[in-house]
């Protein structure tokens, strides 16, 4: 049990790569809150889960939607202790950059960009305030660094990715870490992966969630990356060492 007596935040977490991490953690002993707009998923997964966890229904794109997560989880879990952020609207292959429509580019950037800081800030604040050694993780993408025909996507997820590193640095002080990884063509959640593009990964297949959330479980045990923060771990296969846009 390698995370015994913590208490993990997990946006996005009925379906996909939080759905998976949320039961990784809970595999190691930490009780979840799961936070998702899916209330029947969500509510399931809780009651699926053999140790505590509850869900939280949350609307990250609205307004306000991040702000009252924070105060609903920090008022009922104030030892929160993991904050996993994975969260994302689902995007269409088709949503070109002279294409996607500006209330798409609002909820992605919402979503991803906007409620990863006002969570991480909050929570970051919280932790340091109460002696929390606690650890932040963001799910980013590849696309964080290439492009490629997903600009609200691709924006959202670079933008978050210098939120991590911005958090890092400001919370390293206090013990505590904040990284990120970024998946590549895991399929299932928001992504429908064509099978040939296995052909492309280096490991010759597509990515689970599964192989995304153990990597999350590495990056917030201390036992193996006590002295890693400010880093993105990708998830991908390989499939970065060749020219994945073509």
């Amino acid at each position: 049990m390698l995370l015994e007596g913590e208490i993990a935040l997990i946006t996005g977490a009925a379906s996909g790569i939080g759905r998976a991490t949320a039961q990784a953690l809970a595999a190691e002993g930490a009780e979840v809150i799961l936070a998702d707009n899916d209330a029947e998923r969500g509510e399931a997964l809780a009651e699926a889960l053999a140790l505590p966890a509850r869900f939280v229904a949350a609307d990250l794109a609205a307004p306000d939607g991040a702000a009252t997560l924070l105060d609903t989880v920090l008022a009922s879990a104030p030892g929160l202790s993991l904050f996993v952020h994975c969260a994302s609207p689902r995007r269409l292959e088709s949503e070109a950059v002279l294409d996607v429509p500006i209330e798409a580019w609002d909820r992605m950037v919402g979503v991803n960009l906007r409620a990863g800081f006002v969570l991480g800030q909050g929570i970051g604040r919280h932790m340091r305030d109460a002696g929390i050694r606690g650890r932040l993780l963001y799910v980013t993408s590849l696309h964080a660094r290439t492009p490629r025909n997903l600009p609200h996507y691709s924006a959202a997820k670079a933008g978050l990715t210098m939120t991590m590193q911005e958090l890092a640095r400001a919370l390293g002080p206090h013990g505590i870490r904040v990284n990120a990884i970024a998946p590549g063509a895991i399929a299932g959640g928001g992504f429908q992966a064509d099978p040939r593009l296995a052909a492309a990964i280096a490991l010759g297949r597509l990515g689970t969630p599964e192989d995304v959330a153990q990597m999350a479980v590495a990056l917030l045990v201390d036992r193996f990356s006590g002295y890693v923060t400010g880093t993105t771990i990708e998830v991908d296969g390989g499939l970065s060492l060749y020219n994945w846009l073509s």
